[in-house]
């Protein structure tokens, strides 16, 4: 390994120092994953199953493959600002958000075993602006 000055690496790296401070609050992050959701709108996406009812240790550590969550850990730019993994917990911790708000957009109860990226982009959405309420995501929902 060759050591090289940080002047040295900009001038063949492309380095973009500004992308985290671009996401560095909840309301950014929040947003930048729904965008990414909505990059495929139609992707099926796995839902956990009954999150509203795991033991509080075992809902932390829950994931699977293929889910809104993991749409966020694909991210390079989530992952350097701290994303460790797909699991509910890390989610939860990482967006700054409720069980509830995080059950609204992860959970099987509301759609069956699978979802488009759509559906849970409105519901991260709703989550960006709670006071919103239903009729902002029902307006969401049928305008994608």
């Amino acid at each position: 390994m060759k050591h090289q000055t940080l002047d040295q690496i900009n001038a063949v790296a492309d380095v973009q120092a500004e992308a985290p401070a671009l996401i560095a609050n909840r309301g950014q992050r929040l947003e930048r994953w729904a965008q990414l959701l909505e990059q495929s709108p139609s992707r099926r996406l796995t839902a956990l199953a009954g999150t509203e009812y795991a033991p509080p240790d075992v809902r932390e550590r829950m994931r699977t493959d293929g889910s809104a969550i993991t749409v966020a850990f694909e991210d390079p730019i989530f992952r350097a600002q701290g994303l460790q993994d797909d699991t509910y917990g890390e989610a939860k911790r990482f967006f700054e958000m409720s069980d509830w708000q995080l059950h609204e957009v992860v959970c099987h109860c509301h759609v069956g075993a699978n979802m488009p990226a759509r559906w849970a982009a409105s519901r991260v959405r709703a989550a960006v602006s709670p006071g919103a309420g239903i009729l902002a995501w029902l307006r969401a929902v049928f305008m994608h």
